[in-house]
């Protein structure tokens, strides 16, 4: 989503960087710079303005003028405020107190409160709660029959809401009926309109007052930028949110409505939704997030993602099986197919600092096809070919091309990329790693 601001601010910082003394001048130079990166990206001008004149002030400081690196202080300056500015912290939900605990999820139809409720659901049953997903939105054909069916993707109890009854009175049976369940966190999915009108504000005040929630979070679109803001101060002035969710992440958005919405309205953005999958919904860390607009990776979510996702009983055998010199191709597919899981190449890549310098420098794009043509180059072939490479002889070759839809060429090159994985396992056992081969993407 920061691509393009990221890319702008990267331009400003090397020049910034290039000069061997900063002056008054060329700071102010490269803050209009960052003021216009920034309002480009659809930064509330406000927020804008400000920010600007926390950095400025810093950086005409004796912080800046007097180091000996000067362009690398005005940089830390400005990651120490996009921090702030995103929030400073990670705000967990509150969640203590009387049980079950009540989550009510609001905004406008069409922002992604249904498939969020899932999401959310799923987050907490991995942190040991127990959810129970309640479909009180009774204006959208089949809201209540789509909550049902994810709810059992997810793994968790969902409410048998009556679409003929007040979605009021579905919220409060449910929070009653949820500790005779043995739950203790009711999420409820409320209505969404096409845009704030009094009957809706109405309903979900209502619906406030009666099951007085720990928590109400708005659920926006990344993608309406300013007005994913003014739609946040707006539910806030009339309900009173604790936080917001920002939703499709992984999309184009240009970035504004994240870096607007706590200096506009106060309230935190608590988690962030960054695909359609199930699993893609993430605790929103400011200081993360500044890592990844100023390209510096994001290695901790990274590693949190791995751990979530790989199966720590096969990394441990696979381990095992490096040590002894018997990674075999198959072993080799099941590792690709665990990446898989992790998201999108260029996801998991933007995560690592200094990826998207290399993707800009040498035009490096990973190619999802290239995993699904390897994989059914690896299913092509025999156990025994999987087992040991080396059998694998020119009529072999032109057998697994043919089976897996590919190329003798594309079996040569994985063949030989497997090989040269072999021999840097074999250095790194030994201590003699020097680096990477060229790899799988060429």
């Amino acid at each position: 989503m920061f691509d393009n601001l990221q890319k702008r601010l990267d331009s400003v910082f090397k020049k910034l960087k290039g000069y061997g003394r900063l002056t008054e001048e060329n700071i102010q130079e490269g803050l209009r710079e960052v003021r216009l990166a920034l309002l480009e990206a659809d930064v509330n001008y406000k927020v804008v303005k400000d920010f600007i004149a926390k950095v400025k002030e810093r950086a005409l400081g004796q912080e800046v003028m007097e180091s000996l690196t000067p362009g690398q202080q005005v940089v830390k300056i400005v990651h120490q405020e996009l921090i702030e500015l995103l929030g400073g912290k990670t705000s967990s939900l509150s969640l203590a107190g009387k049980s079950p605990a009540v989550i009510m999820l609001v905004g406008l139809q069409g922002s992604g409160k249904t498939t969020t409720s899932a999401k959310l659901a799923r987050f907490l049953k991995k942190k040991g709660r127990r959810p129970y997903l309640v479909p009180a939105d009774v204006q959208r054909p089949a809201a209540i029959k789509q909550l049902q069916v994810l709810s059992k993707q997810v793994g968790v109890e969902c409410y048998p809401s009556d679409p003929k009854e007040p979605p009021v009175e579905i919220a409060r049976k449910a929070v009653l009926k949820a500790p005779l369940m043995n739950l203790d966190t009711v999420i409820i999915d409320t209505a969404g309109r096409l845009h704030i009108d009094e009957a809706l504000m109405g309903e979900l005040k209502a619906m406030k007052e009666k099951v007085a929630p720990q928590e109400i979070l708005l659920v926006a679109d990344a993608m309406t930028g300013q007005d994913a803001v003014n739609m946040a101060k707006a539910f806030d002035d009339a309900l009173g949110i604790t936080g917001v969710i920002l939703t499709k992440l992984e999309g184009d958005a240009r970035g504004g409505a994240a870096l607007s919405i706590l200096a506009v309205t106060g309230k935190p953005i608590k988690f962030v939704g960054i695909g359609e999958k199930l699993d893609e919904l993430e605790a929103f860390h400011p200081d993360r997030v500044a890592n990844r607009i100023l390209g510096m990776g994001d290695v901790l979510s990274f590693i949190e993602k791995a751990q979530e996702t790989i199966d720590r009983e096969k990394a441990l055998k696979l381990q095992e099986k490096i040590k002894k010199d018997a990674f075999t191709l198959e072993d080799f597919r099941d590792q690709l197919r665990q990446i898989r899981r992790l998201g999108s190449l260029e996801q998991i890549l933007s995560m690592i600092p200094g990826f998207n310098k290399l993707k800009k420098m040498k035009g490096l794009v990973p190619d999802e096809k290239e995993l699904i043509h390897i994989e059914a180059i690896i299913n092509s072939m025999t156990p025994e070919e999987r087992a040991d490479y080396k059998i694998i002889n020119a009529s072999r070759r032109r057998r697994i091309a043919k089976g897996s839809g590919t190329t003798v060429q594309d079996v040569n090159k994985l063949l030989k990329n497997y090989a040269e994985m072999h021999k840097m396992i074999k250095k790194f056992k030994k201590g003699k790693f020097r680096g990477f081969p060229q790899g799988l993407f060429g």
